[in-house]
């Protein structure tokens, strides 16, 4: 069994390689990474050496190279991705390349080879922002950053190989990850980064923006449960039921490194900021037995004391 996992090297994709890559002898993991600012090779020096394991560096976009990575009958999951708001909202270029015509690549290659499996890793932000309850997979897309715009539309790409082609496809879409290897631009190693410099952390508008928060080991679990058990042409919802604000980050982050509220500081709001996201896990439940396991309140402890003992990990 082959499995292709592209952006392998970066934040979600080397948590998913270093859980089971060891695990899984049998299965041979080719992972194609362009190894850009957010992803590090060193983040896979656990599992470099294994027999299983083989790194490629290059782009998804690159049609020749994803031609010739792409076997028949292999299982590809598809990591890669601009992921920061606040860099598409700055400059979109590169998330419209990497998220659509990446992922199109993917597509047209993975049909040409026949007998793939194509799972895609998106996310809640597709389904832009709700003021009250929660998404299920069948809430209509309303994304409202130039990331989750190009996101939702590698979703119905995918969806349209699957009804065109009858491709196997696979989508999940979880809520805001954290843990060990997140680079610091995101926000829970950024307000670390910023504390353990003596600065205090910024904060858009007042704070109270929500975010659904999920462990990535919890979350790289719900993607296998996808690969293993999921059908194709479904969408797989990934959450914790772990609702926070800005401001309730900020404040626990203060309070385990030992900060007072003080060094809270609240800046200008980002441009069309959403308000509220909130994921209906119960699809993936049901049909896949997922599970988040990881409270919040011990993953973010844990999250803390990783970065403490991995300082560099907070450079760029």
């Amino acid at each position: 069994m082959r499995k292709v996992v592209t952006g392998g090297a970066g934040f979600i994709g080397s948590n998913y390689l270093r859980d089971f890559v060891p695990q899984n002898q049998s299965t041979q993991y080719i992972v194609l990474d362009a190894l850009t600012y957010a992803g590090k090779l060193s983040n896979l020096d656990s599992i470099i050496g294994l027999p299983n394991f083989t790194f490629v560096q290059g782009d998804i976009s690159d049609t020749d190279l994803v031609g010739e990575l792409i076997e028949p009958g292999d299982t590809l999951i598809n990591f890669a991705a601009e992921s920061h708001v606040d860099r598409s909202i700055d400059s979109a270029f590169d998330f419209v390349k990497t998220n659509v015509l990446g992922t199109q690549v993917l597509l047209e290659s993975s049909l040409r080879a026949g007998g793939i499996k194509f799972i895609q890793v998106s996310t809640d932000e597709v389904y832009g922002s709700i003021e009250l309850g929660s998404w299920d997979e069948n809430y209509p897309l309303k994304p409202n950053s130039p990331y989750s715009a190009s996101k939702a539309s590698a979703d119905l790409l995918c969806l349209s190989y699957f009804k065109t082609f009858g491709m196997d496809i696979r989508i999940t879409r979880c809520s805001n990850n954290y843990g060990p290897y997140q680079y610091p631009e995101k926000l829970i190693p950024f307000f670390i980064k910023c504390l353990m410099a003596g600065k205090k952390v910024p904060i858009y508008g007042n704070g109270l923006n929500v975010r659904e928060w999920i462990h990535v080991a919890d979350h790289v679990n719900g993607i296998d449960l996808v690969d293993q058990n999921g059908k194709p042409g479904e969408v797989y919802n990934l959450g914790s039921g772990s609702h926070l604000t800005n401001l309730d980050i900020a404040s626990l982050i203060l309070q385990n490194m030992g900060f007072a509220e003080e060094m809270i500081e609240f800046v200008e709001d980002r441009k069309g900021h959403d308000l509220r996201y909130s994921l209906n896990i119960s699809k993936a439940k049901s049909e896949l037995g997922f599970v988040p396991k990881i409270a919040f309140s011990e993953g973010i402890v844990q999250t803390l004391n990783w970065y403490k003992e991995n300082p560099q990990a907070l450079a760029y």
